[in-house]
């Protein structure tokens, strides 16, 4: 019995030392990190005044009248990465009235651009405007409430640069008796959507 268990004991401590042995390895290691930083989307409408009419509103408005509202509209993202692939148009009215519901005989949009800031004439809130430079097509022309209107041909899509837009609000002639007295209230949000995506 005490041979025996005097060679468990020899065993045990040969086992013990020959698992110490197995974390004696060689090694070698290497790295690399890089940064990744994102880009920025972001556009603007010019400051309150000659760069932004947008929100100077209009009374007494009877069929037939015009409204005229300079606006610019700036990509002021960070760098060329930053260029973008569409910009839409999204109008909306709260409180909402006949004057924007319907579609036919209710207020009518006309975007325009300009290829210098438009010449601002009359005082507030009659505005009107010109072009000195080269007045594009009209990139939009419709009932004035509307979902992802797009707007073609602008020069904001890429970063740095500044649309000169001008809207025009029309109630047509047709407008009925039902529209006297009415109000509602406009808002106009561009959404800039991003490049499209690819490899860095």
């Amino acid at each position: 019995m005490k041979r025996l268990l005097g060679s468990f004991a020899v065993v045990g401590v040969a086992a013990t030392m020959a698992g110490l042995g197995t974390f004696a390895t060689f090694t070698s290691s290497t790295s690399a990190s890089h940064t990744i930083s994102s880009g920025t989307v972001s556009i603007a409408l010019g400051a309150t005044g000659p760069a932004n009419r947008l929100t100077i509103g209009a009374s007494n408005v009877v069929p037939g009248d015009t409204i005229q509202r300079a606006v610019d509209l700036v990509n002021n993202g960070g760098a060329s990465a930053d260029n973008l692939s569409s910009i839409v148009l999204n109008t909306t009215a709260s409180p909402s009235s006949l004057l924007d519901t319907e579609a036919t005989s209710g207020l009518q949009m006309t975007i325009e651009k300009c290829s210098v800031a438009w010449t601002e004439s009359g005082t507030s809130p009659a505005y009107t405007y010109t072009c000195s430079g080269t007045t594009s097509t009209a990139l939009a022309s419709r009932a004035v409430i509307g979902a992802n209107i797009a707007l073609a041909g602008l020069a904001s899509l890429t970063t740095g640069s500044t649309d000169h837009l001008r809207v025009t609000l029309t109630l047509p002639t047709a407008a009925p008796n039902t529209m006297q007295g009415l109000t509602s209230t406009i808002s106009y949000n561009f959404v800039g959507t991003q490049r499209v995506a690819g490899n860095k």
